[in-house]
């Protein structure tokens, strides 16, 4: 399938559904979160210390999955992390404490965590260099559109459960399964050839790390990920807690978890005009146009506790803004960028090394951040988010020294 078939978009299709399948089972603890409180009387760095926890194991899994794939192959280890995600999901529908519920989501995570390093180990096979980036962005669309559909499938399980987090947490776990047979049946099995040699060309060797630690672009976009991924990570856990707090109690957790989707419709957008925008800029173009996309980030979220004080339809377009501004960067940090550090025969290590040195970070979108809110409300703990996302874009400055090439 080298240099792309005619059945290459439906794999890519296929790969998104099964990544959005992981996202049914992840992005529901956001809209559980108000329910965790008040069913065990929890305080929000309570909750968060899940989020920490899962947050370390997708982190840890992100390490583990990474070389294994490259070992291994895309697609019996995308197949084994979705089947542990659903299994570990459904999980939840048994727990009856905090710590049950943490063991089940922390499993789920690092499982979870095999899953983008399965995908693009996978798809520099099927398409031609030119259409790669292309390739890539769109596979960048399944965590955004994950996100979406996660928040309305838990919303609406939420309405008709009578916000049971049981049922929130464990009922999505029913789709997933579905979606592995769909992907055990459509994904291409590796040729023969490919699966009894290419461990030895082009699989992941000890001296990987050695390689990579002499490429300067690996330490600005494991810097990036660092930053990026506690805003992202932010937003994905607490949106709906924010938008309940500040809309006050008649504000449902469906209704909630429906406004807090324009943070992922817009980051749709946003990837794609940046992947399209980013292969027709140079170097210096490129480093100039990221770094105004996350300074304006900054500001944006800096001002979104004032902006809270004003009509609900205000915020959900300023978080719509805050998606389309960080997530087409975000997306480049695992994808495109990871290719272009050392190519296809590496990708899912160096993909793994990049998304864990974001999750390490984004450990303080749960407890730490939960500490922030506990103390500071929202407000405080905005500032402090968009004076991150300011470093981010001062890094972004350095990220591209010379022509990039896959």
């Amino acid at each position: 399938m080298e240099g792309g078939s005619s059945r290459a978009p439906w794999d890519l299709a296929c790969l998104m559904l099964g990544y959005v399948g992981i996202y049914l089972c992840r992005k529901n603890f956001a809209v559980a979160v108000p329910m965790l409180q008040k069913s065990f009387g929890a305080s929000r760095a309570q909750i968060g210390l899940i989020e920490t926890y899962a947050t370390i194991a997708y982190a840890t899994g992100k390490l583990f999955w990474g070389p294994t794939i490259d070992r291994l192959g895309g697609r019996p280890c995308f197949l084994a992390a979705l089947l542990g995600v659903a299994v570990f999901s459904s999980g939840s529908i048994i727990a009856t404490t905090l710590p049950m519920l943490g063991f089940c989501y922390t499993a789920n995570r690092f499982f979870g965590a095999g899953g983008w390093g399965g995908m693009v180990k996978q798809v520099p096979d099927w398409f031609a260099p030119k259409r790669l980036p292309l390739a890539m962005a769109c596979l960048s669309l399944s965590f955004v559109f994950g996100g979406v559909c996660a928040l309305l499938l838990a919303g609406q399980i939420a309405s008709l459960s009578g916000e049971n987090w049981h049922a929130v947490m464990g009922y999505p776990a029913l789709m997933l399964g579905v979606i592995i047979l769909i992907c055990a049946w459509r994904l291409p099995k590796p040729q023969k050839k490919t699966a009894e040699t290419g461990a030895a060309k082009t699989g992941w060797k000890l001296n990987t790390f050695i390689e990579l630690a002499k490429i300067p672009q690996f330490w600005f976009v494991c810097l990036l990920s660092f930053f990026l991924t506690i805003n992202r990570e932010t937003f994905n856990v607490w949106t709906v807690d924010f938008l309940r707090t500040e809309g006050g109690r008649h504000l449902s957790s469906r209704v909630a978890a429906l406004m807090s989707t324009p943070f992922d419709a817009a980051g749709a957008a946003g990837i794609l005009l940046l992947g399209w925008v980013l292969g027709r800029l140079s170097p210096t173009g490129r480093n100039r146009l990221l770094f105004c996309m996350l300074t304006t980030l900054a500001l944006l979220i800096y001002m979104l506790p004032t902006l809270s004080g004003g009509p609900l339809p205000v915020l959900m377009v300023a978080i719509g803004l805050v998606g389309f501004l960080s997530y087409g960067p975000y997306s480049l940090l695992a994808g495109i960028l990871s290719v272009e550090i050392c190519g296809k025969k590496s990708v899912a290590t160096v993909a793994g090394l990049v998304d864990a040195s974001g999750y390490l970070a984004g450990i303080v979108a749960g407890y730490f951040f939960g500490r922030i809110l506990d103390h500071g409300g929202y407000r405080l703990g905005f500032h402090l988010l968009g004076f991150t996302t300011f470093i981010a874009a001062l890094i972004c400055l350095g990220l591209y020294r010379k022509k990039p090439s896959v």
